[in-house]
């Protein structure tokens, strides 16, 4: 599938005030927020994770009822986040887009409920926050492969470099495989 800008996936800047100090940052106003993305969302969930260079995350989704939108952001160093629609009636569904999310930068990413999602870490040490729109669910997760063939996504890593989960690398199921599910 093609690599190209989903509308719907924003990538987000903040603005920092910095003085001799150091900086103060906004991370999250709610009416900024639902003013960019066009529509009211509610987080109801925060999230954490450490992942050392290399790690590879995804690509991540839960299914219906407890589908995820999600907000990124990286509180020390960088990832690089890519993003993949499978929504069923999408026009561009399989379609991917990517981004480099990174601390210096105080930037994120919305990733609307209808995506799934996988990220690389870039540094030695990368600490990545989310906000969901709604609660995690075990019974309605699913991971595509980070590899999947039909989304062929080009990693700068080899895989032999790649650090994966168990989940990450056999709990998957491809893309066409939860397409032909959700006919």
């Amino acid at each position: 599938m093609a690599s190209k800008e989903l509308k719907e996936v924003l990538l987000l800047d903040q603005k920092i005030f910095e003085d001799e100090r150091g900086y103060f940052l906004e991370s999250f106003n709610k009416k900024i927020f639902e003013k960019s993305i066009g529509a009211p969302r509610e987080f109801v969930q925060d999230n954490v994770s450490l992942s050392k260079k290399n790690v590879l995350r995804g690509f991540h989704y839960q299914m219906k009822p407890f589908e995820q939108g999600k907000l990124v952001r990286v509180l020390q160093g960088s990832i690089l986040d890519v993003v993949v629609d499978i929504r069923k009636n999408s026009n561009s569904y399989g379609d991917h887009c990517s981004y480099i999310i990174d601390s210096k930068k105080n930037n994120s990413l919305w990733i609307p409920e209808g995506f799934a999602h996988a990220f690389l870490a870039l540094s030695e040490e990368t600490i990545v926050y989310y906000k969901t729109t709604n609660f995690y669910s075990k019974d309605h997760e699913i991971t595509i492969p980070w590899d999947d063939k039909n989304i062929c996504f080009n990693w700068p890593v080899s895989k032999e470099d790649m650090i994966l989960s168990e989940k990450d690398s056999k709990n998957t199921i491809s893309l066409k495989e939860f397409w032909d599910q959700q006919k």
